[in-house]
This record gives C-alpha cells, structure tokens and sequence, in this order.
C-alpha cells in the first residue's frame, strides 16, 4: 500500500469537516508544522472571520485568503485551508504543485449539525445562500482539485490521519 510522504499536505472541506482537528493529529504523526489559514486570514486582516464577513463580505474574505495562500510558507506543513479557497484557481494550483491535496468528504447532516454547533464559523457564502446550496456548490469543486478523498464520516481524528497517511 502506498503511503503519503509528500512534506506537504493541503486539507480542503466544508466548514465542519475536520480540517483543523485532523490537521494537526496528522502534522504530528507526520513530524509537519501545521498552518491553519483561517487563523492567517484573521491576522492578516486584524479581525475575525465573522467580522470581516460582516462588515465587508464574502468575496473580501475570499480575497483575503487568497492572498494568504499565495504568500504562506507551504514546505513542511499540512494546511488547513479555508472552506472557499476552492474558489481561487491561482491559490489551488500552488497548493497542488506543493503536494496533495486531501478533501476531506463528509455528509451534509454531519455539517449541519457541527456548523450549528458552532454558529459563528465565518463560511464566506453568498446572501440568501444555505449550507446545502453551500455544499451543492462546493462539492464538485473539491473534488477537480483533490488528489485524494478521504471520507471523514466516520471514525476520530487519529483514526481519520491514519486513513490519510494510509490513503
């Protein structure tokens, strides 16, 4: 079995799916830093994801991190991505170009319940839009960019990194 032994990994997903919590079981158990761009979004603007969601919107937010992904320091890392950075062409290309890119699927009734859980996530969505438009608008576009899926349906986060490194 062929194991993942890129010294870059990207994690892409819906908000709820686990990136961050696997992201870094699996930068330990790889011996990688580990980069939560929502985290480097926030910086960089001096505000939360919320917050910029708020007072500027979306497609400022999708800027943002954008900008983020195309300056971070990828060698040595799994990322976290944020959930729309499927949306910049540029941003998935280089992550791409600096090792695999995992999308982390999971069902919709999973998101559902940890998004409401968390209600204040920072999904940048259009107006009016739901998370199952979210989801329906999103799949397909994580699934061009993903070298693999790995289903997070089931199973803790050591037990998902393992699947991963296993992938």
């Amino acid at each position: 079995m062929q194991t993942i032994s890129s010294n870059t990994i990207s994690l892409i997903g819906m908000p709820g799916a686990g990136k961050s919590t696997i992201g870094v079981v699996l930068a330990k158990l790889m011996g990688l830093d580990f980069k939560d761009t929502d985290l480097d979004i926030q910086v960089a603007a001096g505000a939360t994801l919320q917050t910029i969601l708020e007072q500027y919107g979306y497609e400022h937010l999708r800027n943002i991190e954008e900008q983020v992904l195309l300056k971070i320091f990828l060698p040595g890392a799994v990322i976290a991505t944020g959930g729309s950075v499927v949306y910049s062409s540029a941003a998935m290309k280089r992550l791409q170009a600096a090792g695999p890119v995992i999308y982390l699927k999971t069902d919709l009734v999973t998101l559902q319940h940890r998004v409401n859980n968390a209600p204040h996530r920072g999904i940048a969505n259009g107006p009016g839009m739901t998370l199952t438009d979210v989801f329906n608008e999103r799949t397909p576009l994580y699934e061009r960019y993903a070298t693999r899926v790995i289903d997070v349906s089931t199973g803790n986060p050591d037990q998902i990194a393992s699947r991963i490194l296993q992938a």
